[in-house]
C-alpha cells in the first residue's frame, strides 16, 4: 500500500510542477516552437484537464485501496500519451524533449500498473474479514 501511495502522491506533486506554469506560457511557447498556439481553448482545455488527473492522482494516494478502479484509468492517461509520443517522434513530429516527456508517462503508467498489481481493493480486503 505504501508504495502505491507513494507513487501516486509523487506522480500528481510532479504534474501539478509540471503543468501548472503552462497557464502563464502560451506566448512563450508560440515563440519558442513557432507556430503560436491558434487555438488557445485547445491548450488551456488540456492543461485544465491535466491538473484535474493530477488532482486525482492525489486523491488516489490517500486511500489507493479505495480508488483502486481509478488506477486504471490513470494508466490509460499516461499510456495514451506516452505511446502518442513515441509514434510522433517516429514520424518526425516531436521534439525530442518532448519524447522524454512521454517516456516519463510511460514510465508513471508502468509505475501505476505495479500499484494496481500490489495494492489489494478494498473490497476484497473487506470480504476477507
Amino acid at each position: 500500500m505504501k508504495f502505491a501511495k507513494n507513487t501516486f502522491l509523487l506522480a500528481g506533486i510532479y504534474g501539478l510542477i509540471v503543468l501548472l506554469p503552462h497557464y502563464f506560457m502560451e506566448g512563450k511557447i508560440g515563440r519558442d516552437t513557432p507556430p503560436a498556439i491558434t487555438h488557445p481553448e485547445y491548450f488551456y482545455g488540456f492543461v485544465g484537464l491535466g491538473v484535474a488527473w493530477q488532482v486525482m492522482f492525489l486523491l488516489i494516494a490517500t486511500n489507493p485501496a479505495r480508488y483502486r478502479p481509478a488506477m486504471l484509468v490513470g494508466i490509460i492517461e499516461k499510456v495514451s500519451f506516452g505511446a502518442a509520443a513515441i509514434v510522433l517522434y517516429l514520424q518526425g513530429r516531436l521534439a525530442l524533449q518532448m519524447l522524454g516527456a512521454g517516456m516519463i508517462d510511460l514510465l508513471l503508467g508502468g509505475l501505476f500498473a505495479i500499484a494496481f498489481l500490489k495494492t489489494r481493493s478494498k473490497l476484497a480486503a473487506d470480504e476477507r474479514g
